[in-house]
């Protein structure tokens, strides 16, 4: 199980810190949320400061464009430092060829569903995803309580990959993840968990790392 810090939740005044400290507790991926307030009702950070942070980092970036058309904005993201874009499939009119692009620029893609969006809109894509990000709660804001019928989605989602011959697929879980639904998304096929005011609200991040992994088992 890779645990991947969302920094919606973290101190924004002191990111270059906070990326610094979660390496050294041993974290190694971390989640960035791009909201641009049409998407979903929130606005967060975008490329520029993902870019001025890149330096400060080593750890894995995935970033997740909770934006419409983000095919716009590939390069950029690249360019910024970006290690995985996940884009939703609510989003772009384009899934294939925004995913293709993603790859095409180096990066691993990764697409997004909602909670209500079925899985079924990834039929023709499978083969182009690297990651599927199902969501939680509605995408927007942090803190929200975690949908109980993710689990049947991340079941299914799993037998799908696995009938297809991706089991190498990651699917990652966003939304209301704490210690005590980590063990079950994880059986229910999760690889990737993303935890936002669950992790950042219990420091020390050391600590905090070891419960969720010890959560997983």
């Amino acid at each position: 199980m890779i645990l991947s810090p969302s920094l919606l939740s973290a101190d924004c005044g002191h990111l270059a810190e906070t990326l610094k400290n979660l390496e050294e507790a041993g974290v190694k991926w971390v989640h960035w949320d791009v909201m641009d307030g049409q998407f979903v009702p929130n606005i967060t950070f975008g490329q520029h400061v993902i870019k001025g942070l890149r330096p400060a980092s080593g750890l894995f970036f995935d970033v997740h464009l909770m934006i419409e058309s983000p095919e716009r904005y590939l390069a950029d993201f690249k360019a910024a430092g970006a290690d995985m874009l996940v884009v939703h499939a609510e989003a772009t009119v384009h899934l294939q060829r925004t995913l293709a692009e993603i790859r095409r620029l180096g990066m691993k893609a990764g697409a997004a569903l909602n909670p209500a969006t079925p899985l079924s809109v990834l039929d023709y894509v499978l083969d182009d995803l690297d990651m599927v990000l199902v969501m939680s709660v509605n995408p927007g804001f942090g803190g929200q309580k975690f949908l109980p019928a993710t689990l049947r989605k991340v079941a299914e989602l799993r037998a799908k990959l696995n009938d297809a011959g991706r089991s190498d697929c990651l699917i990652q879980v966003d939304g209301g993840v704490n210690l005590e639904n980590t063990g079950a998304l994880v059986q229910a096929g999760a690889n990737v968990l993303v935890s936002g005011s669950a992790f950042f609200g219990h420091p020390p991040f050391s600590e905090r790392l070891a419960a969720f992994t010890a959560a997983a088992c």
